[in-house]
């Protein structure tokens, strides 16, 4: 379960050390954060081959996708220039990403108990 946690926190420091301005240790942990979601992504895609729900797998490669291209659209950014829309976005995007599976498991209705009923045993005459 920490591997699915690790890359979501990383990159949500990534987001606060960008809204902070320290746009160098952003950098640095969007990089951090693309290891960590690439073992999210193998995680939740062997969940998904073990039969145990596809959506965690199918977000968690999304996010990965989001996370790599930020990293890229941030190291192509010329220094000294703002933080490219792409690069904040990406990481934005890759949170919510995330955020589906428990957003899914929150919306899921409860569903109702079945309990088994007792046969009715054929009485001796």
């Amino acid at each position: 379960m920490g591997s699915r946690l690790l890359a979501p926190g990383i990159a949500l420091g990534a987001l606060l050390a960008d809204a902070a301005g320290v746009h160098g240790l952003a950098l640095w942990l969007v990089l951090l954060a693309v290891p960590a979601a690439a073992a999210a992504a193998f995680v939740g895609v062997s969940d998904a081959l073990a039969g145990l729900g596809a959506m965690r797998g199918v977000t968690a490669s999304l996010a990965l996708v989001l996370l790599v291209v930020g990293s890229a659209a941030r190291e192509g950014a010329p220094r000294g220039a703002s933080v490219p829309a792409l690069a904040v976005s990406s990481v934005v995007l890759a949170l919510v990403c995330y955020g589906i599976p428990a957003l899914a498991w929150l919306l899921v209705p409860l569903r109702p108990v079945r309990t088994a009923r007792p046969t009715p045993r054929a009485s001796r005459a």
